[in-house]
């Protein structure tokens, strides 16, 4: 079976919470972006791999935000 997948790899992500999210997490999100769109906060970066995705999770987890959706980006785009 070949993976297109590569999850060792650096890939930009598209976060997007339920409520807003002060500016000032940015630095804990490891430097994300966070824009505000309807009420709904937006984390977007860069992750090193699959690893440090689970632990941008686990702080949207801990700080008990609602998680909506976790979007790839196009690396081209």
């Amino acid at each position: 079976m070949t993976n297109l997948y590569k999850f060792d790899q650096p890939a930009r992500y598209q976060i997007r919470i339920n409520g807003t999210l002060d500016l000032r997490w940015s630095d804990w999100f490891d430097g994300f972006t966070i824009t505000h769109i309807n009420g709904d906060t937006i984390l977007e970066g860069l992750v090193s791999d699959q690893a440090a995705l689970y632990g941008i999770i686990a702080k949207i987890r801990d700080l008990g935000l609602p998680l909506l959706s976790i979007t790839k980006l196009d690396p081209n785009g």
